[in-house]
């Protein structure tokens, strides 16, 4: 699913136009996006956790030359499914 797809499905469950879906969708997007910026995490019950994750500086290999390099430590966003979304889903 892409997301006209996605905006085409919440308008009509929501009984909303798609520009109305739209926007309710990209301001969801912006407000997680703001709040894991912000190192928040957003927990929405029985769906799941969006929150940050710290990945360590660590060795690796240039794939072409074989050259050993070091990458460097980043932030990551991540998500863990809740139990209603595992249980939908299995």
């Amino acid at each position: 699913m892409n997301k006209s797809e996605l905006i085409s499905e919440i308008a009509e469950s929501a009984k909303l136009t798609k520009a109305d879906a739209g926007r309710a969708l990209d301001g969801f997007i912006a407000a997680v996006t703001k709040a894991l910026s912000a190192n928040d995490a957003v927990a929405l019950v029985g769906f799941g956790t969006f929150s940050v994750k710290e990945r360590a500086e660590r060795k690796g290999r240039n794939p072409q030359s074989g050259e050993e390099i070091t990458i460097k430590a980043a932030k990551t966003p991540t998500f863990k499914a809740g139990k209603s979304l595992k249980d939908a889903v299995n």
